[in-house]
């Protein structure tokens, strides 16, 4: 975690850039948040400390929230690190969940595992790297780097590497990713 000092900073960054996109001046943000013009000043040039209800009126002023304000800039809501289930053979980096789907990267080095499974949906893949062999009902598909494999998941299916590790990029229903991503990755 950043110093206060560093976070006062980048608050005041924020403040200031804010404004400027909105192409006001501090007369107008301060018409807005109901602060004196020299108040803001001295905030964003960073001669006076910010107090919580100054914070929370510019925000609103801003269009924006407290939280997003004084949010953190680790790296954590940036960089996505891998998940590793060596039990189960996947390494995965879950890129992006919405109220739908779940898109991630999987690194595969299991083979096809002999039990099919059956859940709602469709599961869509790209392969990267290496070769995924796709279990579907009786047939045995292989399915290469730059080929894409996309299917109803009420067909019993597996999937794995073939001939050593694969990687894919895979879009999943949340059925799909109960089955596929494990526990570890259920809200």
């Amino acid at each position: 975690m950043k110093q206060d000092g560093d976070l006062e900073a980048l608050v005041r960054q924020r403040i200031r850039g804010l404004r400027t996109a909105r192409g006001w001046s501090l007369d107008e943000l301060a018409a807005a948040s109901l602060l004196s013009p020299s108040t803001l000043s001295r905030i964003e040039t960073g001669h006076r400390r910010v107090a919580l209800d100054q914070l929370t009126a510019i925000a609103r002023a801003l269009g924006t929230t407290l939280d997003q304000l004084v949010e953190s800039d680790a790296d954590d809501d940036v960089v996505i690190r891998p998940h590793r289930d060596g039990a189960r053979g996947i390494t995965t980096w879950l890129l992006s969940r919405d109220s739908g789907q779940t898109v991630s990267k999987m690194r595969v080095t299991r083979k096809v595992p002999s039990e099919l499974r059956v859940h709602p949906g469709r599961d869509w893949f790209t392969v990267l790297s290496g070769t995924i062999e796709l279990r579907l009902g009786e047939r045995t598909i292989l399915v290469g780097p730059n080929e894409a494999a996309e299917f109803s998941t009420m067909v019993p299916h597996a999937f794995g590497a073939h001939g050593g590790p694969a990687e894919i990029l895979c879009i999943l229903d949340h059925e799909g990713e109960r089955s596929h991503l494990g526990p570890h990755h259920n809200h």
